[in-house]
Parts: structure tokens; sequence; C-alpha cells
């Protein structure tokens, strides 16, 4: 799927135009009369709720979870020594699962459009690309990074849903209806306001509704009492209120794809010129000139950090601007992989970014990874996900990645805490290879946070942070290995294991993840410290009569 379009707008510009003339004299009414604006409990009749767990969750898929790896710019570009090995990596990603998009009759092909992380909970929309109207929502909750759970699942089978953002105890989402076969609606753009609690979405009491002109809304965000809804082509931006979503205030504009707030201002994302930013009057306050071609009814989203504002831009990649003054600071460009897509399917649909990290989803380009220090950017590489990559989100420890029909992939940072990286700060920070060796009468440690290729020790290894090891960990006969924080070893694509041999100690406080088998030989002990350490084995134990194990932890999927 080359990019996240908005169905039913510009590609049917001539049916929705017919019911737009329709409509002309009640949209003037509604426009200059806000008071007057339409607000309804829905009836219910379009919409349903998935109420089978067991169902649920078997839209979950582990297939591919485990260490993710990211392809350098050198991979890319084929410039990596083939004298040494590699460094090892920053970024210790794993894939925790994916989530198929909800399917039911009439509404087979959705895709994600939109994910909003609150706490730990992700709230998804979905519409479809097809000429139908259709779309659906998730909950997802994250809490158990092992074991995530869709706790509420909504089916519209009149609408498409193309943003959700989530608020003291209510979901918000706006999209598309064809107003032309409603009863209700009074135009093609609408904002919803849903009940939701801890995850479970509740329609019993009832789904207030509100239109404004345009023919589908695109993007929200919600500040303090107030909701900001932008609606595409010769659309508006509107202000709601949030309690009782009546409007207060709409601003006609050409192509909005997108609207977010920075310091109680209202950035807006208008493909025919640029980015707006509005005072809460709406009183203009700077417009950042942008001439590049945001394409025809497509995705593309604003974000705020710090002192800059990133806007996705189609095939130029990603724009920084100085959000104070507008300047421009520069691209970050897509990166390439040799044996990747279309070119025509490799644009940035939308950035996000957490702390240091910028991500990218630049369709059949993927997931893009670049770093922010000192003012500027460094590419960092092209995480390796299936599928092209329409949306992205980020928050917290986690990365939300809409891949078209192949599902929302949920992927781990796996960023150390505070309290870890306490424990870690009289180490050595670790800057050597991938592949960790340590020979017999040596001893190592370290501090950090990588991605490695293999562990093999013969001597005594100490490592303290987060560590991915994608090919697997040999602990040879008398060796010591101690682990404070968390590795991850392995991927249910290509398991791998852990081998603790004879006399060998492992000795863990924290998580241990293994895609594959534990191995433990004879005289082979695995020593678990503290009271909150857990084991996550895929796997099997395997065993010797004279292995030990000793210490208290949560074996997650009951392996030992």
């Amino acid at each position: 799927m080359p990019l996240l379009e908005y169905p039913n707008s510009y590609s049917t510009y001539v049916i929705m135009r017919k019911v737009s003339l329709l409509l002309a004299f009640s949209l003037v009414f509604i426009t200059s009369c806000s008071e007057e604006t339409t607000v309804f409990e829905d009836e219910q009749s379009n919409v349903s709720s998935e109420n089978n767990q067991d169902f649920l969750n078997r839209s979950i898929s582990y297939e591919n979870a485990g260490v993710i790896d990211i392809s350098s710019e050198d991979d890319l570009s084929g410039k990596t020594s083939k004298d040494g090995d590699p460094l090892a990596g920053d970024y210790p990603l794993s894939l925790i699962a994916q989530i198929t998009p909800p399917s039911f009759s009439g509404g087979e092909n959705l895709t994600a459009t939109h994910v909003n992380i609150v706490d730990d909970i992700a709230y998804v929309s979905y519409n479809t690309v097809e000429s139908d109207y259709v779309g659906a929502i998730d909950a997802v909750d994250v809490s158990d990074p092992y074991s995530p759970k869709i706790t509420s699942r909504l089916y519209y089978s009149n609408a498409d849903i193309n943003a959700i953002a989530y608020d003291n105890g209510y979901i918000y989402i706006v999209g598309g209806v064809d107003a032309e076969n409603s009863a209700t609606a009074s135009t093609n753009s609408f904002v919803a306001k849903i009940p939701s609690s801890n995850g479970s979405i509740d329609v019993n009491n009832g789904i207030t509704y509100g239109f404004q002109e345009g023919f589908i809304a695109t993007d929200i965000a919600i500040n303090g009492t107030n909701i900001y809804v932008t609606s595409g082509e010769d659309g508006v931006l509107a202000v709601y209120d949030k309690n009782t979503v009546a409007l207060l205030n709409e601003l006609p504009l050409s192509d909005l794809r997108s609207v977010t707030m920075a310091n109680n201002n209202i950035a807006v994302l208008d493909a025919s010129k640029g980015v707006s930013i509005f005072d809460a009057n709406f009183t203009l306050v700077k417009e950042i000139a942008i001439s590049s071609d945001f394409g025809i009814a497509s995705k593309r989203t604003l974000d705020f950090s710090n002192d800059k504002l990133f806007v996705s831009e189609g095939s130029k990649g990603a724009g920084i601007y100085n959000s104070s003054t507008g300047a421009f600071v520069e691209y970050i460009p897509i990166l390439i992989n040799p044996e990747g897509s279309d070119a025509s399917d490799n644009v940035t649909n939308a950035v996000a970014v957490n702390e240091s990290a910028i991500l990218m989803a630049n369709g059949g380009a993927g997931l893009s990874l670049s770093e922010e220090s000192s003012g500027s950017t460094t590419p960092v590489g092209i995480i390796d996900l299936d599928g092209s990559i329409n949306f992205v989100a980020s928050k917290g420890d986690y990365i939300f990645a809409a891949s078209g029909t192949a599902g929302l992939q949920i992927i781990k940072m796996n960023k150390p805490n505070q309290s870890l990286e306490s424990k870690c700060e009289d180490l050595t920070s670790y800057r050597g290879s991938s592949n960790i060796t340590v020979p017999a009468n040596e001893t190592m440690a370290y501090q950090g946070s990588k991605r490695l290729r293999q562990i093999d020790v013969t001597g005594d290894l100490l490592l303290c942070g987060s560590w991915t090891v994608s090919t697997g960990v040999t602990l040879n006969t008398d060796s010591l290995f101690e682990m404070k924080g968390a590795i991850i070893v392995g991927n249910n694509r290509s398991t791998k294991d852990i081998t603790v041999a004879s006399n060998a100690t492992l000795v863990i406080e924290g998580d241990l993840v293994i895609y594959g088998d534990l191995i433990l030989g004879d005289g082979a002990t695995i020593e678990f410290l503290g009271s909150s350490s857990r084991a996550y084995i895929t796997g099997e134990v395997t065993k010797a009569d004279t292995a030990v194990v000793e210490g208290e932890f949560n074996d997650m999927l009951n392996r030992f």
C-alpha cells in the first residue's frame, strides 16, 4: 500500500460535490449559527461492539515478535567494512506483537489510520481505502509489554475513522460519513465523542456527534475544554466545546491535513501553502510557507518537540522548522533500501518525535529512525519491519507503526529506567563490536543500551542496561555472565538460544527474554536476584540433572 489516503474525499470528488451542493443551504445555516450545529445521540444502528475476548485475542500475532534489527545508512549503501565486526548499534528495539486490522462483513479491508497513546492504552482508528465508508476503533492495553490485550473494539459500517484522541474518560474521533444516505448527518465530515474508561469503550451511554463543513475530517487535537478538527479540501478548522460537542468557531482553509497544539497555539498543515499557527481566537500568529507536494488525499502530520516543528513532506522526507521564527532548519531525507519499493511509494506520511529519536513513516521505504543531537539530526537507519509504513506514533517506551493491511506493529524501545541507570553509572559505557567475546581469565564490565549480534563468554562478563542479541548467547565452561537490566535474544522468525555450559553461571537481575531455548549443562547455574526478575522464554528450558535454578522470579510462560 503506497500511502495512507483519505478515502471517499478527493478520489470521489464529483460525487461528494453533488452532496455538498444538495446541502448548501443547510451548511450556510450551520456555519453562520454555531448554536444550531447538529449534535445528536446516535441510535447506534451503524455501530457495533466486539465483545468476544477470545476473538479479540486472535487478532494479536506474535509471529514476528522479538529482536528487531536496524539497517544503517552504511548497510543500505553497501559501505560496511568486511575487515572487522560492525560496531554495536544504539536503540535495542524489540517487536512485541502485531494487531491484525478489524474485519467484518462489509469491512474486510481496513487499515490503521491513527494512534493516540495515553498511559498504557493505545487508541487506534481504522478506515478503508475503498469507496465505501467503513471504519473501526481499537483500544489496546500494553501495560504488560509481553502480553498486549485488545480491551475494546467498535465497528462502524457507515463511517471512515481517520484520527482519534482520548481525554478524561472519552474517546474523540473524526472521519467521513455518507451524508446523502444518513438520516442524521448534515455533512460528510464529522466528529464524535464516545465514553471510555480504562480501555473499555461504552456505547450504551450514547455517542455524541457534531458536523462541520468539508468532505472528510482529517485530524483532531484536544486542548483544555476545546476540540480542534480539520476537514480536508475546501473544509475548515473547527473548534468544539469538549463537553457538549457544540460548534464554537470555524475558519475556512483550503486543504487541511493535520492539527496539533503548541503552547496553547493551534498549528495546522494546509497542503496548499504550508503551516499556519493561530492563537485561541483564530488570530494568525505565524505562517511557514512550504512548497512541497503533499499529494492528493494523502495523510500528512505535524509534531512539535521543544522549539522545532516536524512536518511530513511526502517525497522530500521530513522538514524541520523553528517553531518560533518559522525558519527552515533542515530536511531529513528518506533512506532507501536497495531492495526496496517503487519510488512513487517512498513518501513520508507521518513523523513522530520521542525525546531524541525521530521516526518517519515512509510508505514503501519503511520506518526510518534518526537521532537529534546538538541541534542537528543523524540518520540511524531503517527499522526491520514488514509492510508499507503509513503512520507512526511514539510515547514513553513504545512505538506504534501502522503497516496498511499488515496491521499495527507494537515496538518496545527498551529504554533503561532511572533506577537502572543509577545502578550502572559507575561502569564504562560500551562502544565496541556487536560481537562481545570475553576470553578465559579476563573480566569485562559495561553499561549501555545496545544492539548486539552475539555474546560469547569464557571469562567473566557484567552487562548493565538494555541489550538485544540477534544470534545467541554462549557461556562456556566455568564462565560467569551477570546481567542487570534486560536482555532480549532472538525472535520468532529466527529463534536463538542461551547456552550455559558445564559449571557456568548466568545471573539475572531484571528481565530475561529468549525467543528460543535456554540450555543448562551439567553443573550450570542460573540465579535470579531480587524479587522482581522475570523470565519470558518462548522455547524450552533444557536442564541437565545437576543444573541449578536459584532465586525468586516470574516464569511468565511457565517454562521452568
